[in-house]
């Protein structure tokens, strides 16, 4: 086990040099090692990275302050899909088209609307989406990405219509310092 944990740790080491803005990391567990990819954010104040959440879902996980991603209204969360891992998706094009026939068919007359891009600090231009429930669901907003051999996804998710409102400039500060 501590050979494992060992390898975990220089794995997680060397990823970390060799990309800053992809964060890997590799979770000893009883069936051997997990491995966790997602983009490297920014520190936001009044949010933090809920680690425990991140490891559970496969994505990093933030909440304001004061909560858990479990237990907060409103959260924001990135992931990175490694490209040869998903040779189906040939594009960003089909990665969109898939979330939203995705959204669609767990939440029939939800409302897909394109929102405007989101620019990151390093100058790309992430494309954006906006999906408003037609009864009970969550609102959310997600920006879609390229880098390298990773199609990046960045989503603000609320119960409420007020809660996302209320942090759609947070979700926006997090791409907009993502480089």
């Amino acid at each position: 086990m501590y050979r494992l944990l060992a390898f975990a740790i220089v794995l997680v080491a060397a990823s970390a040099t060799a990309s800053a803005e992809i964060e890997k990391v590799a979770v000893p567990t009883d069936n051997g090692l997990t491995l966790h990819w997602w983009p490297k954010l920014p520190d936001v104040a009044g949010w933090h990275f809920d680690r425990d959440a991140s490891y559970h879902y496969g994505f990093a996980a933030w909440a304001p302050d004061n909560f858990t991603f479990a237990d907060a209204e409103t959260v924001i969360y990135a992931r990175a899909i490694y490209k040869p891992r998903d040779p189906e998706t040939k594009s960003l094009d089909v990665l969109i088209e898939r979330d939203k026939q995705h959204f669609l068919a767990k939440s029939p007359g939800i409302r897909i609307e394109p929102a405007p891009s989101l620019p990151t600090a390093d100058g790309r231009n992430f494309r954006s989406l906006s999906f408003a429930p037609s009864g009970n669901g969550n609102w959310e907003r997600a920006g879609y990405g390229e880098e390298g051999d990773y199609f990046l996804v960045f989503i603000v998710s609320s119960r409420s219509q007020s809660g996302y409102q209320a942090a759609k400039a947070t979700f926006e500060t997090f791409i907009a310092r993502y480089k």
